[in-house]
């Protein structure tokens, strides 16, 4: 069996992408809270438009944090009672090992949370980066990517897992308890996170079909 390395030019696309969503990161980290965050804070705040209120209460449960570790634990409960758990392992520690350098974040930034409106949604950490944002970032990109391994529909579950993503994100903003700096830098990292995390994740995807065929 020969390991197929994949071009040299697709493999510098993927660098330049991950430079790109660092510089992204750091620029958000930076140039957070200010004017332009101000402004686009106040333009999407709900607080005053309760159909608005309603649906980012929807949006945002999605990206709640016990609920995307409850769903990756019975996902990865899952793939083990279907004999694929180390996919499910490796599921299960991207989430985890994620959210634990999201919060070590939060704790080292210590940004204050937006104080313009009066927050629609109880919080209790820091403000960067947004938790939410992160959090679904990774959990439903890593999810559609191992779940669609060598699918045709693999890049139409990303890019579904990337939409619901943005509008967990959004809703944030919108329930008037993150900048928009907090969202696109949780955005930037959770994508950076899996980018970065997918490659050692498909060998050992990889590993486990092998094992199967190896069985029969």
């Amino acid at each position: 069996m020969t390991n197929q390395r994949p071009p040299a030019r697709a493999q510098w696309r993927f660098v330049i992408l991950l430079l790109l969503l660092a510089a992204s990161w750091l620029g958000m980290l930076i140039g957070g809270s200010g004017s332009v965050d101000r402004a686009i804070y106040q333009a999407v705040y709900a607080g005053h438009r309760p159909a608005l209120r309603a649906v980012a209460h929807i949006l945002t449960l999605l990206g709640e944090p016990t609920l995307l570790i409850g769903a990756s634990v019975l996902v990865a409960l899952w793939l083990w009672y279907l004999g694929r758990g180390r996919a499910g392992a490796v599921l299960l520690a991207v989430i985890l090992i994620g959210r634990a350098v999201t919060e070590l974040q939060k704790y080292w930034v210590a940004r204050a949370r937006p104080d313009l409106e009066a927050h629609l949604v109880v919080v209790k950490t820091s403000s960067f980066p947004s938790g939410h944002a992160a959090g679904s970032m990774m959990f439903y990109l890593a999810l559609a990517l191992m779940l669609t391994a060598h699918s045709r529909l693999r890049f139409a579950a990303a890019a579904a897992a990337v939409l619901v993503s943005l509008l967990v994100g959004i809703s944030r903003v919108m329930l008037g308890v993150h900048w928009p700096s907090d969202v696109i830098g949780g955005w930037s990292f959770g994508l950076l996170w899996v980018l970065l995390t997918l490659r050692p994740a498909e060998r050992l995807l990889r590993s486990d079909s092998e094992m199967e065929q190896s069985r029969l």
